[in-house]
């Protein structure tokens, strides 16, 4: 019998980009709209990226199929 092939979860996919170290970036929520009452220093935060936890990083890559 041919081996399943697990499909890639897109919103994941989208979500999350591999680092070249194997560590998954993301971005912040809460950046979309709405920003007038957030302040320079919120807005600034927000807009960096930050790393997953490494506690779901193994979930995550096998969800995106890497």
């Amino acid at each position: 019998m041919p081996k399943v092939k697990a499909k890639t979860n897109k919103s994941v996919a989208s979500r999350f980009k591999l680092t070249a170290k194997g560590k998954l970036k993301r971005g912040h929520p809460g950046r979309r709209h709405k920003l007038t009452k957030k302040s320079s220093k919120t807005k600034r935060s927000l807009a960096r990226p930050d790393l997953v936890d490494e506690s779901q990083v193994k979930m995550y890559k096998r969800m995106m199929g890497k």
